[in-house]
Formats: structure tokens, sequence, C-alpha cells
């Protein structure tokens, strides 16, 4: 199977439709140009500029940057460059109240941030507008150390996998960083509990290769997600659990493959998105909430409710 199974067609030369069509425009804008001023410039700088022009041009056709074509990527930043740098999730209003400073050089308010994702369910579905999704974490298995029989056993239940499905499927493969420092402190601080010598000794042993692994590398761990939807033609009360029963139905099918697999609840799929968006940042303790969950927390100066030796007793 390609690895990009989303790459254009190649129509002419190795050039793809997007990338004629960008030399098409520039060859008329070029014609244009000469027959309205070759009676006016000379042709060596009708050359230069053409030259100048055509190099550009190709570039902007056939160049990539970041895995994207270069007209794509430029596009991509001058939206980027004009988008607004504060985006908020509460109502916005396009006049500015009275009582804000809106002079010259002071931040502009807020534009509304507008999510693919409505809300995500206590069961994991995540409601995007019509539609559902659902995900499923997966571990990854090794090929390179099965048989041959064994690795066509695991590729044909993939191949059936993929023939059953029917909407759209979506599968993220990423590497995230791991926290070993972290864990270097807990086995450290566990050590001291142990009840036996060699066990402390070997704890402490261990805390220190990982604290120094963590100094010296940089480990990551790769994260498989799949992702679930419901079709466009399913409408109503077929969209409630459309998509939560295609993630079990995935995790059924690709037990035989030999890999562990859970489908997500809300705050895992929260959580998972949070990741996906900053995976660099540490995770919280915790989780995240939500984004339609109510936090709620105790009240200024409440107490705990005392037990009942610790009530007053009633006078007789």
């Amino acid at each position: 199977m390609h690895a990009d199974v989303d790459a254009p067609d190649k129509v002419v030369y190795g050039l793809t439709f997007r990338q004629l069509a960008i030399l098409a425009v520039a060859a008329v804008i070029s014609y244009g140009a000469w027959r309205a001023l070759h009676t006016v410039l000379p042709m060596p700088v009708f050359i230069g500029g053409f030259a100048v022009l055509g190099g550009l041009v190709f570039g902007l056709a056939v160049g990539r940057r970041d895995g994207l074509p270069l007209d794509v990527w430029l596009l991509a930043g001058l939206r980027h460059s004009r988008a607004p740098r504060a985006l908020t999730t509460t109502a916005t209003t396009a006049e500015t109240p009275d009582w804000i400073d809106a002079s010259a050089g002071r931040m502009p308010l807020p534009a509304p941030l507008q999510l693919p994702a409505d809300a995500i369910g206590d069961d994991g579905q995540i409601s995007l507008g019509g539609t559902k999704a659902a995900v499923v974490a997966a571990t990854s298995v090794n090929l390179a150390l099965r048989t041959a029989d064994e690795q066509a056993a695991l590729i044909d239940t993939f191949g059936r996998w993929l023939n059953s499905l029917s909407t759209p499927t979506q599968i993220v493969v990423s590497a995230q960083p791991v926290d070993l420092a972290s864990s270097a402190r807990t086995l450290a601080r566990a050590a001291d509990r142990l009840p036996h010598a060699a066990l402390a000794s070997a704890c402490t042993d261990h805390a220190e290769f990982l604290a120094d692994l963590a100094e010296r590398r940089d480990p990551l761990r790769r994260q498989v997600l799949i992702v679930t939807r419901t079709s466009g033609g399913e409408r109503g009360e077929q969209t409630r659990h459309a998509a939560r029963r295609r993630a079990d139905d995935t995790v059924r099918a690709l037990s035989g493959l030999g890999i562990t697999t859970r489908t997500l609840d809300g705050p895992a799929v929260t959580a998972a998105l949070a990741a996906a968006a900053d995976p660099y940042r540490p995770p919280r303790p915790g989780g995240l909430a939500a984004p339609d969950a109510v936090i709620t927390g105790p009240a200024a100066g409440s107490r705990k409710p005392r037990s009942d030796r610790d009530k007053p007793k009633e006078k007789p």
C-alpha cells in the first residue's frame, strides 16, 4: 500500500493538475505582459524578467515545505498572519463597550474560537455538528519479530478490518515525550518504605538509571489512536450511539492482532485531544474536565462534617 494514499494523480510530465494550473496561469500572464509591453521595453529586459518569474513560479509549483506544497504552505502562512491572536470560547460582540479604551496600541478584543467539536460525552463520543466520532487507543505490534506465517495472518486480520469499514476512519500515530524524571523521583521516595534492604537498593539503582536516562536522552512513546465516525446519511437516533458501537467493533476486530485496544471514555478523549494540541506539556494531575463539565469547589470557610461523637450533646 502506498504511504501517501491521498497523493494527487500525475497528469503530464510528473506534474499534477494543480501544478499545471499554476504554470498555465503564469504563462498566460507572461504572454499578456509581452503582448502589451514588447514595443516599449527591450528584449533583454523581457528575457531577464521572464527568467526570474519562471523560476519563482516553477519553485512555487513543485516546491514543498513541511510536507505541504509550497503554494498551500504560503497560503496557510498568509491566513495565519491575518488571523486574530486572541481567541475565546465565550460569545463576543462586534461593537466595543464604552468602558473599554479602544485607542491605538491596545490589544484587540478576542475573536470567537471555532472548534470542529461541539462537546464530548461521558461515553467518549465527540459531537461534530451533525455527526459523532469515537476514539480507540491501541498498542503497536512488531512484524519483524514474527515468522512469515504469523506476518501473513496479522496482515490478513488487519485487511479484513479495513474491508469492513463503511464510514470514514482515521488512524493517528504520534510520538509523545515520556516524563522519566518524575518516575525516578517517585521510585527514590518509595525506596525508603521497602521492607528489605536488597529491594531498597534495587529500587534506588533503578531510580538513578531513569534519572540518568532522562538527562542524556529524550525518550518518546508511540501512541496509536483510531477515530471512528458516523456516516453522513445517519440522522436522529441513528447517530446517538453509532460511533461508540463502531469503536467497540474496532476493538473486537483488532483483538486478533495481539494488541491491546480500548475505547476511550470522556476524560480520556479530552486528555488525548489536549495532548494532540500540545504534546510537550506535561499532563495535569487529575485529568482535564470536559468542555461542558461544571467545575465546583468547596465554599470558602467550609469545614468537614463532624462525626457523631463530635456533636454537642443535647441537654435533658
